[in-house]
C-alpha cells in the first residue's frame, strides 16, 4: 500500500521561502518519477517539478526554474521541494506524486502519475 504524506505548507509573505516534504511509505523515492504538482482554486492541476530518481535528473516548469529546487533523501524515503522568492501566484494546494517509470515527456504530466498525496496548502500574501 503506497502512502505519500506532504507537510511543510503554510502562510508566507511575498519573497519568502518554504520547504515542502513528502514522506513515502510503500514506495521507494529512488524509483521512477517523483514529482510536485499544485492546484489553485478554479485552475487545473499543474506540474511544478519532478525528478527521475534513478538518474537524479530534475525537471522544472518554466515559471519555477531558479526559484524552486526538488530533491530527495533516500535514507528517509522523502521528497522535498525548496521554494524561494514566493509570489502570490504560487498560492495553491501542493501535491506529491509518484509513478514507476520516468522519462521527460511524462515527468510533469499529471495524468501520468499513479500515486498521490493529499496535499499541503501554501498561501503567499
Amino acid at each position: 500500500h503506497v502512502q505519500l504524506v506532504e507537510s511543510g505548507g503554510g502562510s508566507v509573505r511575498p519573497g519568502g521561502s518554504l520547504r515542502l516534504s513528502c514522506a513515502s511509505s510503500g514506495y521507494s523515492v529512488r524509483s521512477g518519477c517523483m514529482a510536485w504538482f499544485r492546484q489553485a482554486p478554479g485552475k487545473e492541476r499543474e506540474g511544478v517539478a519532478a525528478i527521475n530518481s534513478g538518474a537524479n535528473l530534475p525537471y522544472y516548469a518554466d515559471s519555477m526554474k531558479g526559484r524552486f529546487t526538488i530533491s530527495q533523501d533516500n535514507a528517509k524515503n522523502t521528497l522535498y521541494l525548496q521554494m524561494s522568492g514566493l509570489e502570490p501566484e504560487d498560492t495553491a494546494l501542493y501535491y506529491c506524486a509518484a509513478r514507476v517509470r520516468c522519462f521527460g515527456s511524462v515527468a510533469l504530466n499529471k495524468d501520468a502519475y499513479n500515486y498521490w498525496g493529499q496535499g499541503t496548502q501554501v498561501t503567499v500574501s
